[in-house]
């Protein structure tokens, strides 16, 4: 078949359009910023004009700049930041709020009240998640309560919610599709991974109307079409998945017991555990990896809230340096027992801790510290919070030994030899590190016919370059002794529970 696919990888930090040959190749892409809002301490929130226009214009740019027609296009995909929280009026289709964040912890109190009334086991043994404000569920309870009439409006039926995914596709189809797919569901806090439906013991809970949900498809899927006003012609939109499920799929980790990691904004390290929705005693989540002709594939996930973030900091906060490419060769000039620990808290801690309170600090400063210890430390800072999920994999029953890397951060070669080393583990790096975009385009491609089954898209991963581990296991052990010192520090913890 020829043309191309066209991937719309909507992210934390930026909006991505990706064309893909059918051969699974970048043939092209265009990337636009936009900025975040921080109202309060711990409050994250995007503009939705922002979302909708720069996926609109890199769409337009990435045909305009390759003189591609829409007939070049055989369909679409959608990746998108996941749990970041919509909710507009059914018929104007206008919010009636900014994007809430999925890194944002304004429904901290609401969570910790929802735990004192003992509900986490319920909600846990239906959705796999733990109650925090990551997830959608409590985003939208602020909203119905916060926002004026719109808890009048959402019980009329007039108020619809989406995670990005859904409300791109409404956009994209001009306000006729209210779907998602099982991967976004599944990050709600909403939904029953097991029945894969929306619950009604969740709904009455959250006091959230059923009538604002999306209808809830397969990840390879017919999701609608493009208005032609848009791009110029209907295209079918035909794979939808959360980013880090599609960076799962586009490792092509097909098989129980394969591991992904992706660093980007945060960074998220999946396995997927085929169809047994495995229970975590260490505070990981079970969440749903992917749904193809009805049947639910399973992961096992732990969540990092910063960790690309953490250089983009760097970058734009203390800048210390000018772009992140600067960070390697500053890391290749610093030994690695400087002695500085970045704890980069700045929204809480995620997984395996779970301390929405707990905020960033930088440990073991001296008069010989400098500009490179401290971006150094914010690299490794990445690799240890890596290896926390690692262990807490271990705890389970399920330890990741080699580990298929993507995300922006993987271009850096310090990195990913220090991750190897801290995990005890190989760390592959594959030739397309667009994993993510890569991802749905492998779900739209599957739909239209392109790729006949996983086990053609399997053929089609290589890997770029092998890490294997060269340090000592006391010295992992007594580095990483000293990022476990510092965590229990910024959690104001001064000894080992």
């Amino acid at each position: 078949m020829s043309g191309y696919l066209l991937s719309i990888d909507q992210g934390t930090t930026s909006s991505r359009a990706v064309l893909f040959t059918t051969e699974g190749r970048v043939h092209a892409l265009a990337q636009e910023e936009f900025s975040q809002k921080f109202p309060q301490d711990g409050w994250v929130e995007h503009n939705p004009d922002d979302l909708w226009g720069t996926v609109l214009a890199t769409c337009r740019k990435v045909l305009a700049e390759n003189a591609l027609s829409t007939d070049d296009i055989i369909a679409i995909g959608i990746t998108n930041q996941r749990e970041t929280t919509l909710v507009w009026d059914r018929h104007t289709g206008v919010p009636i709020y900014n994007a809430i964040v999925w890194q944002d912890r304004r429904t901290s109190e609401y969570c910790e009240k929802l735990s004192a009334q003992g509900v986490e086991a319920l909600i846990s043994s239906k959705t796999g998640l733990l109650i925090d404000p990551y997830f959608s569920a409590t985003k939208i309870c602020w909203l119905l309560e916060q926002i004026p009439g719109a808890r009048e409006k959402a019980e009329r039926g007039d108020l619809v919610f989406g995670t990005v995914d859904t409300y791109l596709l409404w956009q994209l189809t001009g306000g006729k599709v209210h779907r998602t797919d099982a991967t976004n569901a599944s990050r709600t806090m909403l939904f029953n991974i097991h029945t894969q439906e929306w619950d009604p013991e969740l709904l009455e809970l959250f006091d959230i109307p059923a009538s604002m949900l999306p209808e809830v498809l397969d990840s390879s899927a017919d999701f609608g079409v493009t208005a032609k006003a848009l791009l110029g012609a209907e295209i079918p939109i035909l794979g939808v998945a959360g980013d880090q499920q599609a960076a799962l799929f586009g490792q092509t980790c097909f098989t129980t017991g394969m591991a992904k990691s992706t660093y980007g904004t945060g960074c998220f390290l999946m396995l997927n555990t085929g169809d047994k929705a495995l229970v975590s005693t260490n505070r990981l989540l079970t969440t749903v990896a992917y749904r193809l002709n009805g049947k639910t594939t399973y992961a096992l996930e732990g969540s990092i809230f910063i960790a690309g973030a953490t250089i983009q900091w760097l970058r734009d906060g203390l800048q210390l340096i000018k772009g992140a490419a600067e960070a390697e060769p500053l890391a290749c000039q610093t030994p690695l027992d400087h002695g500085v620990y970045l704890v980069p808290a700045f929204t809480g801690l995620g997984a395996p801790y779970w301390d929405p309170n707990a905020r960033g600090a930088i440990f073991g400063l001296t008069r010989d510290t400098g500009i490179k210890e401290i971006v150094t430390a914010g690299l490794q800072s990445v690799c240890y919070q890596t290896k926390d999920l690692q262990k807490a994999m271990e705890s389970d029953g399920v330890r990741p030994t080699t580990l298929r890397v993507d995300g922006g951060m993987v271009v850096n070669n310090w990195v990913l030899s220090f991750l190897s080393d801290i995990l005890g583990a190989t760390v592959d790096r594959p030739e397309i590190i667009e994993t993510t975009a890569l991802g749905v385009a492998y779900l739209a491609g599957l739909q239209a016919g392109v790729f006949e089954s996983l086990e053609t898209l399997q053929s089609m991963w290589h890997c770029d370059k092998r890490f294997e581990p060269t340090m000592s296991k006391s010295d992992r052990d007594e580095f990483y002794a000293g990022w476990q010192d510092a965590v229990r520090r910024v959690q104001g913890k001064a000894e080992p529970e």
